[in-house]
């Protein structure tokens, strides 16, 4: 799976497009999502959110961490 670009050196599609694989693999995966059937479809957009804490540090000491979700 790979296309030739003017050097003549083999590429990946997804770079020839001018992508990053985490792009690419990001667009498969909500395709991928989208085409499942109920109650997968459901169950897998509710493990597609991220969950993270960011804490803020002063002098080096850390503040209460807040979650945050994507």
């Amino acid at each position: 799976m790979a296309s030739v670009v003017g050097s003549g050196t083999a590429v990946p599609f997804w770079r020839a497009a001018g992508m990053t694989y985490i792009s690419y693999s990001n667009i498969c995966a909500n395709l991928v999502r989208n085409c499942l059937k109920e109650p997968f479809k459901s169950e897998a957009l509710t493990r597609e959110k991220v969950h993270f804490s960011i804490s803020k540090w002063d002098n080096g000491v850390p503040h209460k961490p807040s979650i945050q979700e994507i």
